[in-house]
């Protein structure tokens, strides 16, 4: 079976578990134990913070571990806004992930915000002009994802960051699906916050890190025996943190590698394309994540398609993992303007970091095949 779904999350990696594994085991301590085994486990969430710190560009102190991204994404758009005495109005846009759309609906309907949604183009860009007309002088945050999990797109992030800073609007950025590829941390994205997971990037399920500047006041969402500097309270996850310093370093020093994935998404893109009658990539052909292709087939059903593959030896998705289940069109993709008949063809490959050129080649064959079967097309 090929895996080719790894925007929804990646296997451990056996680095990553080998450095988790005194804290499953012998390391059981509690941080905020005060004798020897509380203290070591201290000791081994300080020093993966500071891995996690200097990874997203900060100092240790403005790490926030949480649960995973959706907490993440949760803690920086209700801990920012409801801290900030300048306004109530948030913007963000019409593609972003569940957990910020939703956030921003909780503010709205609880807590009296407004909420502006940025178009983007049909490429599933948002503009710098765009931005800078929805600001308003009680704008309490920006909050624009730096890759998409459902198509792929990178956003000129630094570009976006400068319209609000020199209006002192912060700008918090879901770089969970981009960690892995992509430079993240807040100086080079010029960003006030930045919220990553760790099971997007070879670390296991259940740890993430919002990292932010420490001059933003941040409301906490959980309430307890304050940890993380009051910040978000709950014993610390050891052995998650500390898989998640390792999988931001590992993902650092292997950034380089990734022309070569590059190459295999192009190589899948080019084929689908030139042999599938109908077929269209959904979001931009350049500013994209290098392991990420994504298309819709016309005349089919995604669903369809998926199993079809799966037959075949493809694990792959339709979108947003977050999402799967429903019936309903992708928001993303009618955010593109694609009619909603055609979004429920939609199928997404995210490829892994080892996927090698004759596996390119053999996705495309098999994509190919299963439209054929599936639609009925007559494929080239």
């Amino acid at each position: 079976m090929l895996y080719l779904d790894t925007a929804a999350t990646t296997p451990t990696r056996r680095e990553v578990l080998e450095t988790m594994w005194p804290y499953l085991t012998g390391e059981f301590g509690n941080p905020s134990s005060h004798h020897q085994l509380g203290e070591r486990a201290a000791h081994a969430v300080q020093a993966a913070r500071a891995t996690i710190a200097e990874q997203l560009g900060c100092r240790p102190s403005e790490i926030v571990l949480t649960s995973g991204g959706t907490e993440a994404d949760n803690l920086a758009i209700k801990g920012i806004a409801l801290a900030q005495p300048r306004g109530r109005h948030l913007v963000t846009t019409a593609i972003e992930h569940e957990a910020v759309r939703e956030s921003a609906d909780y503010l709205r309907r609880l807590h009296g915000f407004e909420v502006t949604e940025l178009p983007v183009d049909e490429e599933g860009l948002v503009s710098a002009a765009a931005l800078a007309a929805a600001l308003r002088p009680d704008t309490t945050l920006v909050s624009i994802q730096h890759a998409n999990n459902e198509i792929g797109v990178v956003q000129p992030i630094r570009e976006l960051a400068a319209v609000v800073r020199d209006v002192g609007v912060p700008f918090h950025t879901d770089a969970v699906q981009s960690a892995d590829a992509l430079e993240v941390g807040l100086e080079q994205l010029g960003v006030d916050a930045v919220s990553v997971a760790g099971h997007k990037l070879g670390a296991p399920k259940g740890i993430g890190a919002l990292a932010v500047r420490a001059a933003i006041p941040l409301e906490p969402l959980l309430h307890g025996g304050g940890q993380e500097r009051g910040r978000r309270s709950g014993t610390e996850n050891v052995a998650g943190v500390v898989g998640l310093a390792t999988a931001l370093a590992l993902a650092s020093l292997e950034r380089p590698q990734k022309a070569r994935v590059a190459r295999a998404r192009d190589a899948i893109i080019d084929g689908v394309l030139s042999r599938v009658p109908g077929a269209f990539l959904t979001g931009s052909r350049v500013s994209r994540l290098p392991n990420h292709a994504s298309f819709c087939f016309p005349g089919t059903s995604g669903e369809a398609v998926l199993l079809e593959l799966e037959a075949r030896g493809i694990a792959c998705s339709s979108g947003s993992a977050c999402a799967a289940g429903s019936d309903e069109p992708s928001p993303v993709l009618l955010a593109l303007g694609i009619p909603p008949e055609v979004a429920q063809t939609a199928v997404r490959f995210t490829l892994p970091a080892d996927v090698t050129p004759l596996q390119a080649t053999e996705v495309v064959d098999r994509v190919v095949a299963a439209v054929a079967a599936v639609g009925g097309l007559a494929t080239r």
